[in-house]
């Protein structure tokens, strides 16, 4: 018995033993959140601009990537060290040579084992036989660079390409001239050090024939770097000018940089008080950090592996822009002519492009980043008020306001803020601003300027004239390829005066309201009674006529709309579904028309079709998953009794066009605008009217979806059952309470909360579908 005893003691330690090793084993499988980020996701575009393998920190200055044409590229220009805007320009290069072949002030390498995470960035240039290591901080970054060819002289050369460059006792100074898009330059500055001395410096020569250090002429070949810098020179001003440090034969040369758009003392300041090592594994370890705890701020459960990089990636994308530029309580102001100013203790946050980014990233933001939402709120205003008319922007940049596309939709984003409970910012300052963007400023797109006849005619008769076929345009303000995009005018300018009327309305100011909410019906006047679409009119109020719901408007259909079709711009009133299923006659013929958009085909060949719209990919029928004015689309169904609808779609949209994979996102990503469509939906629900504190319901991909809304509150979603097909919700409870309704309100989650969804392989068509059920639009006003 005593030995039956100690057999079984023993096989009970073996099989301990056994599952702890197991266990072990496991734990080193276990991913981090940023693991399962992808930055090459979606960097071969479907016709328009790829997105980009960024390595920055959240919401920081500095973001780089390689500089190439696109991923296909064989070849990559130097090495990053600033990008000054989402997707736009860059700022210096650093380009380390092996050997003595002809330099260029920016060298071009093949290369080969590129690796890049949000954090670091890892690539061998195989031609020159050098290995490159980086990782980025808020204002400054580290580069690791060695030379596998031991033998031969190994030089960094630093370049600026509009600008001046000086080798200093400390290490390499400089500056760039960078322009907006709308005229404006400013500078950028930097701040280079390595921790190897060089042997020797010099400005890179314009001419081959450069006498060396000892005045006796030419070298021979082998001795050629001499010939190609000139040591006596130790800066240079000038267009694509470079510096080049020669190291000897040093193996590996640790490189520090930081960066400012104040100047360059202020860029060593930045690297100071940000890196202290020349290991850049610590600076990567560092990011590395702050994007878990970035990216943890959402936790998900169950799904695929290739659903949790989808959408740990979309995460990563939104925190691209806006960006902090305030440099140790100062930023460069380019809203108020390009002064310094201090930034009181609220950082300073620019580069966003509105009309892309309020759908959903500031929404987003509301949720998981409020401080800092609230600060870029903030920054708004400040903008408005450095601004010579006191506008809020509409696209601003590190240059300043560049005023793109249509529409004033930072009103949306203040008031959507405001709604879910966001304070720390004065919203009578911030009405007052937009109030006078959106009524002092043109209406037409792409210009900024004082409004004029166009605009008369807007506020006269509800809608933004169109030209009659053929007509002239003789309004010179127009932009030539923007046109006056009639309809998506009006929509969009409809949606930002009912802002306003809320605004108005929190504020006690009545007249205001009853203007503005009156006017954010104005779409009513470009409703086709005899199509049930929005339909361009010319100004003595006729239809444009003959005309072609998905291809009358020229390139883009501008002259009509704006990247999108009729199609599309059928559903621009986000602020009021439920005015739109009664212009359409019911709730059958509103679901019948949504059906239909993903329905209808073509009508060309894709070629021909995506000449005219080159916008417009991912396309199910009609609808386009690649622009952002589709992305509420799917969640209408919610509105008239068919939340299953809902349901179905978005889980055939996530399925079909966002993969992990180089063409894993349908079109222009826009810096967030199209990620946070997938955040949202991927988690079960989606801000279909920003400024209205509600969220519509559709499917999460996920079994358990845990949000950190700060300051010790969670909003728990727990889908029960979830899997590919089990997308139908059958039951649900909010809070511990039944749940009938397809929405839900900010205030029900805002302090925390759970959500519990029953999951089945089959459409509830009961569940959600009351009329009393559906999510709010707006007041009506008949």
């Amino acid at each position: 018995m005593k030995k039956l005893c100690r057999y079984n003691v023993c096989v009970l330690l073996i099989v301990s033993i056994t599952l702890f090793v197991a266990c072990c084993g496991r734990t080193k499988d276990v991913k981090s959140f940023v693991d399962y980020v992808n930055p090459y996701m979606g960097n071969i575009s479907h016709i328009l601009v790829p997105t980009y393998p960024t390595i920055h920190l959240p919401y920081s200055m500095l973001r780089v990537y390689p500089e190439r044409g696109d991923y296909t590229s064989d070849l990559i220009r130097g090495l990053p060290v600033i990008v000054t805007s989402h997707r736009g320009s860059s700022a210096f290069n650093i380009s380390p040579v092996s050997g003595t072949q002809d330099l260029l002030p920016v060298m071009s390498y093949a290369y080969d084992q590129e690796e890049i995470t949000p954090y670091s960035y890892k690539v061998f240039l195989d031609e020159q036989q050098v290995d490159v290591r980086f990782a980025p901080s808020h204002r400054s970054g580290i580069y690791e660079i060695t030379f596998e060819r031991e033998d031969e002289p190994h030089l960094l050369m630093l370049n600026t390409r509009n600008g001046g460059i000086n080798i200093t006792e400390k290490g390499v100074t400089g500056y760039q001239r960078i322009s907006g898009m709308k005229g404006g330059t400013m500078n950028v500055y930097v701040f280079f050090e390595t921790k190897e001395k060089p042997l020797s410096s010099g400005v890179l020569s314009e001419e081959k024939q450069a006498s060396d250090a000892t005045g006796t002429g030419r070298r021979g070949r082998n001795d050629s770097t001499n010939n190609f810098i000139d040591r006596n020179r130790k800066n240079v001003e000038g267009r694509n000018q470079a510096v080049a440090l020669d190291f000897g034969t040093e193996k590996t040369i640790h490189l520090r940089y930081g960066v400012s758009f104040i100047d360059e003392i202020q860029a060593e300041a930045n690297l100071r008080s940000e890196i202290n090592t020349y290991d850049y594994r610590d600076v990567a370890h560092a990011g590395r950090d702050i994007w878990n705890n970035t990216l943890g701020k959402i936790r998900v459960e169950g799904g695929t592996d290739d659903e949790k990089t989808v959408f740990y990636t979309s995460l990563y994308r939104t925190c691209e822009r806006m960006i902090n530029i305030s440099e140790d309580g100062r930023y460069y102001d380019a809203f108020a002519g390009g002064k310094v100013r201090e930034d009181g203790g609220t950082p300073f946050y620019t580069d966003d492009w509105i009309w892309d980014t309020y759908r959903a990233v500031h929404p987003l933001r509301i949720l998981i980043e409020p401080e800092k939402e609230r600060d870029m709120i903030c920054s708004y205003i400040r903008m408005a008020q450095a601004s010579q008319e006191g506008w809020m922007p509409t696209f601003p940049e590190v240059t300043g306001d560049s005023h793109r596309m249509n529409g004033n939709h930072a009103v949306a984003v203040v008031w959507d803020a405001y709604a879910k409970g966001l304070r720390g910012f004065d919203l009578n300052e911030a009405y007052q601003a937009c109030k006078k963007a959106i009524m002092e400023s043109t209406l037409i797109p792409w210009v900024r300027a004082e409004a004029g006849v166009l605009d008369d005619f807007y506020k006269q008769k509800g809608y933004f004239p169109a030209l009659k076929p053929d007509e002239t345009e003789t309004v010179k303000e127009v932009n030539s390829f923007e046109k006056r995009q009639p309809v998506a005018v009006t929509t969009g300018t409809s949606f930002d005066h009912w802002c306003l009327s809320q605004i108005a309305k929190e504020l006690g100011l009545e007249d205001d309201y009853r203007y503005f909410l009156r006017t954010s019906y104005n779409y009513r006047n470009l409703y086709n009674e005899a199509t049930g679409f929005l339909h361009p009119k010319d100004h003595e109020g006729n239809f444009i006529e003959p005309f072609d719901y998905r291809f009358s408007g020229g390139a883009g259909l501008r002259d009509y709309y704006d990247e999108n079709n009729g199609w599309t711009y059928r559903w621009d009133v986000p602020h009021n579904p439920g005015d739109l299923i009664r212009l359409m006659g019911s709730g059958e013929n509103f679901v019948r028309n949504l059906n239909n958009t993903f329905r209808e085909p073509m009508g060309m060949s894709k070629s021909t079709f995506y000449s005219k719209i080159p916008d417009q990919t991912g396309n199910v029928g009609q609808y386009s998953m690649a622009n952002e004015p589709s992305m509420h689309i799917p969640y209408l169904y919610n509105y008239a009794g068919q939340p299953w609808m809902t349901q179905k779609r978005v889980r055939q949209l996530l399925g079909m066009w966002f993969r992990n994979d180089l063409m894993g996102v349908p079109g222009d990503e826009d810096g967030g605008g199209l990620s946070a469509f997938v955040v949202f939906s991927a988690m079960g629900f989606y801000p279909v009217t920003p400024g209205m504190a509600a969220y519509n319901m559709g499917s999460p991909l996920f079994s358990k979806i845990s949000i950190d809304l700060g300051g010790g509150k969670r909003f728990d979603i727990e889908a029960v059952g979830c899997s590919r097909e089990n997308k139908y919700v059958q039951s649900a409870t909010l809070n511990g309470k039944p749940w009938d309704k397809p929405w839900f309100g900010h205030d029900d989650i805002g302090n925390g909360g759970k959500l519990v969804l029953i999951m089945g392989n089959r459409p509830n068509y009961t569940w959600g579908a009351k009329a009393d059920d559906v999510p709010p639009s707006a007041e009506r006003i008949d």
